[in-house]
């Protein structure tokens, strides 16, 4: 399944749906579900200033997933500070960064109660999940934690 890695805080608030734009400085013609991998890194300054504890962030493992369902592509800064509820980033000044071109639009998101330890990888990566029930591309996995977060919404079986 496709992954993308994304730094602590903003890889929580996507699971959590309250990040529906992830900024990127590269475009992509992805559309679909994608596991969402949180790495080592947290932005500290960041987490202070959306009022977050970074101890209580999980970081090196998948922690959830969403799906991208278009990209938008900033060409001001005023349009990417129109859209700062989006995306939570920090916008200053009166140019446009690189890091912040194109918008991945998100729905969707669903946090997993157990975070999955896993290694990043750059752009959109391919994860190799353990094969839990023979099933060669991983789907048994997401089925599973498919089915622990319903678990998690009835809070019984």
């Amino acid at each position: 399944m496709k992954c993308l890695s994304v730094c602590q805080p903003f890889a929580d608030l996507i699971v959590r749906g309250k990040k529906t734009v992830e900024l990127r400085g590269w475009n992509t013609r992805f559309r679909g579900e994608f596991l969402v991998h949180s790495p080592q890194r947290v932005r500290i300054p960041d987490c202070r200033r959306l009022g977050m504890r970074p101890d209580s962030l999980a970081t090196g493992a998948i922690i959830g997933k969403a799906t991208i369902y278009d990209v938008t592509r900033y060409e001001t800064a005023a349009g990417l500070r129109r859209d700062r509820a989006k995306h939570h980033a920090a916008v200053t000044g009166p140019g446009l960064g690189r890091c912040h071109r194109y918008g991945f639009l998100l729905e969707s998101p669903k946090v997993f109660r157990i975070p999955i330890p896993y290694k990043g990888g750059l752009g959109f990566f391919d994860a190799r999940l353990p094969d839990m029930a023979g099933s060669p591309d991983g789907t048994a996995l997401a089925e599973i934690i498919d089915e622990e977060y319903r678990y998690r919404l009835v809070g019984h079986h």
